[in-house]
């Protein structure tokens, strides 16, 4: 490696390392606005966060448009926002969507065998409560959706979490 590569090397990264704290400040700022009830101004804070990539912008934009906050209540761009941030590997994002599939909310219907892909998958992520989920949305199912979702499980989880 050259000087000049190990040089822009550098440069790159401190240059993306600053984009990441500059998100991870909006983030912190735009959940501190939300606190105080300023959901325009957290909306603000979010969306260039969530433009550059972060998973928890995406999510918190799932979470206003999913309870209406600052914005009209729309349950098929919260859904649209959490999967976003799920497809990153974001576990109460994947959870989100793991719910809108199994109530068939902010989708054509109910999707069971996705569901329970997703809440395994925000398991695996660290959602304590997506087990519970999961053991919820079993009930529902026939032991052919349930081969079905494993099989989904095991073609999702290493483009999610390669190194579990």
């Amino acid at each position: 490696m050259t000087m000049k590569s190990l040089s822009t090397s550098i440069v790159t990264g401190l240059v993306l390392s600053f984009g990441s704290m500059t998100t991870q400040a909006d983030v912190k700022e735009g959940l501190r606005l939300m606190k105080a009830d300023q959901f325009d101004a957290a909306m603000e804070e979010f969306l260039p966060a969530a433009a550059a990539g972060n998973a928890t912008a995406e999510e918190l934009i799932g979470v206003m448009y999913a309870m209406g906050l600052g914005v009209e209540k729309d349950d098929r761009r919260a859904f649209e926002w959490y999967l976003r941030s799920a497809m990153k590997g974001h576990p109460g994002a994947q959870s989100g969507v793991g719910w809108y599939y199994e109530v068939g909310r902010g989708i054509e219907a109910p999707e069971l065998v996705r569901a329970y892909m997703w809440y395994v998958l925000s398991a695996i992520g660290g959602d304590p409560d997506a087990a519970m989920s999961q053991e919820e949305v079993v009930k529902k199912m026939t032991p052919e959706q349930i081969e079905q979702a494993k099989i989904l499980v095991e073609d999702y989880k290493p483009l999610l979490y390669p190194f579990r």
